[in-house]
C-alpha cells in the first residue's frame, strides 16, 4: 500500500511520517518543496511539489492508494478532485467543523468521491512558544485573559491518529474532534511552563489591546485573531473529547510532558 504524506516538510505532516514508518509502514512518498529541510529518513520516496501548487502534484498522485492532505483551504477542491482522478482510495485531512476556517476542506473532499477521515485539532500545544520570548526576557507573561481556558493538543498527538486512520482500516466516514486530556487555563500553561524551567512565572493580567501588541512579533496579523479567541475562551471553556484515547488506545500527551519535552524552547 503506497501512502502519499503532502505537506511532508510541515510540522505535522514530518511527524506523521515519522509515525507511519514506525507502524510498519514500507511504502511511503513524501511531498515536499523543500526536501532538504525535510530532513527525511533513509527509504522515504520524495518527490517534490507542493499543495498549494497542484499542477506539481501529477507525478506524486501515481499509484497512490491512501493520501495525508494538510490545511490548505485555497487548493483543497483540486487537489482532492486530482488524487480521486489516481484512483486515491482514501484522504486523511487536517481540517475543521462546520463553523470554522478549515470547514471547506471538508467539504471539497467529501465532494471528491474518496473515502475520507477528517481530524479536527484543537489548539496546538506547540503555540504555547508564543510566551517564549517574553519568559526569556523579562521572566513574566503578560496576558489579556489568564483563565481563558481549553485542552491543548500535541502535534505529535495529532501525527499519531493520522498514521492510523491512514493505515488502519476502521477509519473510512469518521469526522475525529480532537483536544489533549485536559483542559487548563492560560495561567496553569505557565505554572507549567515554569515547572519544567524549575522557576516561578508570574502571569500579569494586561489590555486586550497590549497582548496584541506583545504577540505581534511573533504572529504578525493573526495576534488579534488569536486574542479574540482567548476572549471567546475566558467565557465558554472548551471541555476534553474522548476521541484520541477512543481511537488509540492511550491517553494523549499532557501539557506539563510536553513542557519538559521542549523545555529549550522557553530557555
Amino acid at each position: 500500500m503506497k501512502i502519499l504524506v503532502t505537506g511532508a516538510t510541515g510540522s505535522v505532516g514530518r511527524m506523521v511520517v515519522d509515525h507511519l514508518l514506525a507502524a510498519g509502514a514500507d511504502d511511503v512518498r513524501a511531498l515536499t518543496a523543500n526536501p532538504a529541510k525535510a530532513a527525511l529518513p533513509t527509504g522515504v520516496e520524495i518527490t517534490v511539489g507542493s499543495v498549494l501548487k497542484p499542477d506539481t502534484l501529477k507525478d506524486a498522485l501515481q499509484g497512490v492508494d491512501r493520501m495525508y492532505l494538510p490545511s490548505a483551504p485555497e487548493t483543497t477542491h483540486e487537489v482532492a478532485r486530482m488524487a480521486a482522478e489516481h484512483g486515491v482510495e482514501r484522504i486523511v485531512d487536517l481540517s475543521g467543523p462546520e463553523g470554522s476556517w478549515w470547514y471547506s476542506i471538508v467539504q471539497d473532499v467529501e465532494s471528491a468521491g474518496t473515502a475520507w477521515t477528517h481530524l479536527w485539532p484543537g489548539e496546538f500545544m506547540e503555540n504555547a512558544e508564543i510566551w517564549a520570548s517574553q519568559i526569556r526576557t523579562t521572566g513574566t507573561v503578560r496576558d489579556a485573559f489568564p483563565e481563558a481556558a481549553n485542552a491543548m493538543i500535541a502535534m505529535d498527538d495529532v501525527a499519531a491518529i493520522a498514521a492510523e486512520a491512514l493505515l488502519g482500516e476502521h477509519h473510512d466516514g469518521q469526522a475525529y474532534l480532537l483536544t489533549g486530556p485536559e483542559t487548563l487555563t492560560t495561567r496553569e500553561k505557565i505554572q507549567r511552563i515554569g515547572a519544567a524551567l524549575d522557576q516561578d512565572i508570574p502571569v500579569i493580567e494586561v489590555s486586550k489591546a497590549e497582548s496584541v501588541r506583545l504577540l505581534e512579533p511573533d504572529m504578525g496579523e493573526y495576534a488579534e485573531w488569536y486574542v479574540n479567541g482567548q476572549e471567546e475562551n475566558s467565557h465558554s471553556t472548551q471541555p476534553v473529547s474522548p476521541t484520541f484515547e477512543q481511537v488509540m488506545g492511550r491517553p494523549g500527551c499532557t501539557f506539563a510532558q510536553w513542557a519538559h519535552d521542549h523545555v529549550h524552547l522557553f530557555r
